[in-house]
């Protein structure tokens, strides 16, 4: 086989995989309730990938010099700010990462 046909039949079997697992919990629960522990996760794992990404960002500061992680905490704070008023996940990201990203040129 030629590269390119090789590279299209690769495109085309990753596509047609990529499509059966996302639409198979569609297509599994479309007639059944879920499961009470996939309801479970469903309402826990945002929470906790939030709490992860935190951390990770939170990781390589350097608390001990200027400016002391000034920019994250009040980005952290504003972005939490913003989701308590407006309840609304796209303000409170694009505000949280613009403030930070203004934050971090002028610190």
């Amino acid at each position: 086989m030629s590269s390119a046909t090789t590279v299209a039949l690769t495109i085309i079997l990753t596509s047609l995989l990529l499509f059966f697992y996302r639409g198979a919990p569609f297509l599994i629960f479309s007639k059944h309730e879920p499961p009470a522990a996939l309801k479970f996760v469903e309402k826990c794992i945002p929470p906790l990938i939030i709490a992860t990404l935190i951390v990770y960002c939170l990781k390589d500061i350097d608390y001990a010099a200027r400016p002391y992680g000034a920019p994250h905490f009040i980005a952290i704070a504003v972005t939490v700010g913003l989701h308590l008023w407006k309840r609304n996940s796209m303000i409170s990201i694009f505000g949280g990462t613009i403030l930070f990203m203004f934050l971090s040129r002028i610190f």
